[in-house]
């Protein structure tokens, strides 16, 4: 939808807010989720559709009455600025991010541009529009609230034992890791400063339904399809805590209407696999859903490759905090959630070779 035309819906008698990034894996199924538990909300999704951009996610949104596609960039601040004033927002829920750690490598200057310069303009733009000066909100703008999506790659790397917690360190590694916690201090900085209401949550490796095909796990369940290599990075030991994305939904949710301003909430699932486990229990489930025809394992295809530059080795979560305070619970184990996950991708690929 273009600029000109975000003005035709009627959102009279709701609020207004806004959620950026929302054709991208984890926007999109909050958006879905959020649009179904929720009837007093109009939906405004801000999203430039890059390449991990895709409206294919929310097709069967498209025609709600209470959503509205804009596209466009969140570093175009008269854009922004318009948006605000149009639908008179009364909240943010900020996605959108270049998020894919190996072209941050290739490219860091999007990521700095996108993750740190565009949240200035979402954040800064918020604080204008709600707030006359520091510490006093304008009549009728007192609950608004802006709330940052981040990742638990801002706390740099863990041993063997111990977990990141909301008190961890700043110790980013990559350059993408870099620019989201650049963009977590300009929202920390908005609410000390400022006394703006901002919620910062920050989670573990997602998965799920319509992530990105450059990802991990889309990547072993296409390439296995394929008969292809599965290529694995290092020695596949590099650790992270899998979080399904309906889970993470809910957390999100929760933070936004019931977290205390100014705090950080981290959003994990207890599920600490290493990449070799998530590979060989992928491969496991489709030879098991997809068998094939020769009757070999699908494991034959996976491959060892040179390992990424500044590769991690372990990331986990302690979600202590969002649990007691909030009352989170993470309702799938990686077992069940990747289950779902593969059967999913499976419908997707088979369709698309279907057609080719």
């Amino acid at each position: 939808m273009k600029r000109e035309e975000m003005m035709g819906r009627n959102t009279q008698n709701r609020k207004s807010i806004l959620l950026t990034g929302c054709a991208g894996f984890i926007g999109s199924n909050f958006i879905l989720y959020f649009l179904e538990k929720y009837s007093e909300y109009h939906i405004v999704n801000l999203d430039l559709l890059t390449y991990a951009g895709n409206l294919g996610n929310l097709n069967e949104i498209e025609d709600h009455d209470r959503y509205t596609f804009v596209n466009g960039d969140i570093c175009d601040r008269e854009l922004v600025e318009s948006i605000f004033e149009t639908h008179d927002i009364r909240g943010v829920i900020h996605f959108a991010a270049e998020s894919h750690v190996d072209n941050s490598i290739k490219n860091p200057g999007v990521f700095i541009e996108t993750n740190i310069n565009g949240t200035f303009t979402l954040v800064d733009v918020a604080y204008k529009k709600w707030m006359n000066k520091p510490f006093e909100y304008k009549n009728g703008y007192e609950l608004c609230r802006f709330h940052h999506i981040s990742t638990d790659e801002v706390y740099g790397t863990l041993g063997d034992k111990g977990l990141f917690t909301e008190k961890t360190p700043y110790a980013p590694n990559s350059p993408y890791a870099a620019s989201k916690a650049g963009s977590d201090m300009i929202i920390r900085s908005y609410y000390h400063t400022y006394g703006l209401n901002t919620i910062i949550t920050n989670c573990s490796n997602n998965y799920g339904p319509r992530q990105h095909d450059e990802k991990l796990i889309p990547t072993i369940i296409r390439k296995a399809l394929r008969n292809e290599k599965i290529p694995i990075y290092g020695d596949g030991k590099n650790i992270r805590d899998w979080l399904y994305v309906d889970d993470h939904c809910t957390g999100i949710d929760l933070a936004y209407h019931k977290g205390r301003i100014g705090e950080v909430y981290n959003i994990g699932g207890r599920n600490e696999r290493d990449n070799n486990y998530i590979a060989n229990k992928i491969c496991e489930i489709l030879d098991k859903l997809s068998p094939k025809d020769s009757g070999d394992s699908y494991i034959d295809q996976i491959t060892f490759v040179e390992d990424r530059a500044g590769h991690d080795r372990r990331y986990a979560i302690d979600a202590t905090k969002i649990e007691d305070e909030l009352g989170w619970k993470a309702e799938e184990n990686f077992e069940s959630g990747i289950e779902k996950t593969i059967k999913w991708y499976l419908d997707k690929y088979n369709s698309i070779m279907d057609m080719s």
